[in-house]
């Protein structure tokens, strides 16, 4: 071996491998470490299990003419390995290289481990950290950019894709993100926008830093972009790790599931002092998920943004779920825009991958006013009805006090083929509530009563014994039972087991017109 000339070759592989690995200068690895941020490798190896990750195309580089220097990689990290010994498929932007901008070079790369995952049917996460498109290849890297957007699609429902955005996210490059399923993103570090501070300011006179435009926060509370945020690099990247715990590898498998210490007889007298004696007082909806499932476990979907309704993953008798509920702490729990899109959204990822969806309803109605009905509330809302209508993985109501109006019927109800429904004692079913019910069935005879005050409530107290309980809607079968809300959990637990073979045929159809 000592003179095969293969050794000199291999001695020649080993230096431009160093040189991939080292593609970044000493002194851009510096100021990036600076700002507390991992380099795309570092990212990379803390995200998989430990030795699971294979490179493709490590010595690419860029093919444009002009450039002095064609580092290896060409600004990205592409490959495959595992996370809790499943596979997936990742690429991570490498800002050391080219600000981590996009040149065709390094869109092939992204092409490339895209069709890789489509095809194997494994999650695709990337991880984002660079400058947009790359000046110096013009046209040739928007073109490129189409590419990855029209990949995103066609993978869409079919493998999870995940957009973890650890630095800036710029331009046209924030369409990709904006097309998966989950978008992740850390305080300070990570932004999202259109266009710059520079360029409002140009176009609009407007003044805005840049975390206020396009950070974290700005997108987990008002634009509702940024599904989960995160302190720092490495608690994001453990929660993605977390997150496809819940999901299944493609569209064609079953969530993992995991053994549960969690008696699934267990009973939960302690949900009888959650629900307040008046049904005008809120309660937390989120303690009354907690209490029910595995282990308290509770990983909340947007959990700053729209916070009227409450989804997120949670795992009964160790099967993962997806939960929806009504949250009567924020605006008595009425649906509006956001909180229909949120939940819209959510059920209909949950769907894409086999995940059984439990719906907790306690909703007064849809939120009135100008604001609304002029921001289109009637489409919005139609969004979330669109959802669960088209739902056909298990589906499971449990109603624990208010299902008023069409805002009942909306929230997986049995006539939009929820497959079974119960009710606690403490629900109320109406078109809505006994006070405005009142109103407008007795108006001139509480107008006309000596005391009117005294009679609208003598009124109420009657309408309320009479209509507002849960036993007409189980004695028509809009509700399958009325549960203790003690046996929640068994009966939630009993009922998905039944509904794991359920199969439902789809009319052949291009696709639904969903009211975007």
């Amino acid at each position: 071996m000592a003179d095969h000339p293969i050794k000199e070759r291999l001695e020649d592989l080993a230096k431009r491998r160093e040189q991939a690995i080292h593609a970044g200068s000493e002194r851009a690895v510096e100021r990036h470490h600076a700002k507390g941020k991992m380099t795309a490798r570092e990212r990379i190896e803390y995200l998989l299990d430990d030795g699971s990750f294979i490179e493709l195309d490590q010595l690419a580089r860029s093919r444009a003419a002009g450039f002095d220097e064609r580092p290896y990689t060409d600004g990205v990290i592409t490959g495959w390995g595992t996370i809790d010994g499943r596979k997936v498929c990742v690429f991570s932007q490498d800002f050391t290289v080219f600000g981590g901008s996009l040149g065709e070079v390094f869109a092939e790369k992204v092409h490339k481990v895209m069709d890789l995952a489509s095809s194997v049917g494994v999650p695709f996460i990337g991880l984002n950290d660079g400058a947009g498109a790359r000046i110096q290849e013009g046209v040739v890297s928007l073109a490129m950019y189409g590419g990855i957007f029209h990949r995103n699609v066609k993978a869409s429902g079919v493998i999870p894709q995940v957009s973890v955005i650890l630095g800036p996210c710029a331009g046209g490059a924030v369409y990709s993100p904006a097309m998966t399923d989950f978008i992740y993103m850390v305080r300070e570090t990570s932004h999202m926008f259109i266009t710059g501070p520079d360029v409002v300011k140009a176009a609009t006179g407007e003044d805005v830093t840049l975390e206020e435009l396009g950070g974290a926060m700005t997108h987990a509370t008002k634009s509702g972009v940024a599904t989960f945020v995160s302190p720092d690099e490495k608690s994001c990247l453990d929660e993605v790790r977390y997150l496809l715990s819940f999901l299944p590898a493609n569209n064609l498998e079953e969530p993992p599931w995991f053994q549960s210490a969690d008696d699934p007889e267990r009973r939960t007298p302690e949900v009888y002092d959650l629900i307040p004696a008046s049904n005008r007082q809120p309660y937390d909806m989120k303690k009354i998920v907690e209490a029910i499932v595995d282990d308290g476990e509770f990983y909340e979907y947007f959990p700053h943004w729209a916070q009227n309704i409450v989804c997120g993953f949670s795992r009964l008798d160790g099967h993962p779920v997806g939960i929806v509920g009504n949250q009567p702490q924020i605006l008595a729990g009425v649906l509006d825009i956001e909180s229909a899109e949120k939940a819209g959204r959510f059920v209909r990822t949950c769907d894409a991958f086999n995940v059984p969806i439990v719906t907790f309803v306690d909703v007064p109605g849809f939120l009135p006013g100008t604001d609304q009905e002029y921001g289109g509330i009637i489409r919005h809302g139609a969004k979330l009805l669109y959802a669960y209508c088209e739902a056909t993985v298990p589906r499971v109501q449990i109603v624990t006090r208010k299902a008023y109006g069409g805002a009942y019927v909306v929230m997986n109800s049995k006539s939009i083929g929820c497959d079974l429904a119960f009710a606690w004692p403490s629900s109320e079913f109406a078109v809505m509530g006994p006070r405005e019910a009142v109103n407008i069935i007795f108006r001139r005879e509480v107008q006309e009563a000596p005391d009117p005050e005294a009679r609208a409530a003598e009124l109420v107290e009657e309408y309320t014994e009479r209509y507002v309980h849960p036993y007409d809607a189980a004695e028509r079968g809009y509700i399958d039972d009325v549960i203790d809300p003690a046996d929640t959990r068994s009966v939630l637990i009993k009922s998905l087991e039944m509904l794991r073979s359920k199969r439902e045929e789809l009319p052949k159809r291009k696709h639904g017109n969903v009211p975007l």
